[in-house]
């Protein structure tokens, strides 16, 4: 089972990544809702698919290596109406 309960929903990609790594998977469940959700926001707010999927394998090895948030970004926007002004097409 795959956990989300949070403000995004979880993209095919990421899913069909979790469901081929169970220890990725079991580390994913273990992340609070929060830390689920800015990953979530992290790996899908970017606009070119290169990027998306270059995000996508830093996931894989941050969550693999138990770091529990994406680091270096602005947080998810959602969470800050300030920082919306940054991401107006996401």
């Amino acid at each position: 089972m795959i956990l989300s309960w949070t403000i995004h929903e979880l993209p095919e990609v990421l899913i069909s990544t979790l469901k081929e790594n169970l220890t990725l998977l079991e580390k994913w469940n273990s992340l609070t809702e929060l830390a689920r959700n800015e990953w979530i926001c992290y790996i899908t707010i970017p606009k070119k698919e290169e990027t998306k999927s270059s995000r996508l394998e830093r996931l894989k090895e941050d969550i693999t290596a138990w770091k529990k948030r994406p680091c270096c970004w602005p947080w998810c926007p959602h969470h800050r109406p300030n920082a919306e002004k940054w991401f107006k097409n996401s």
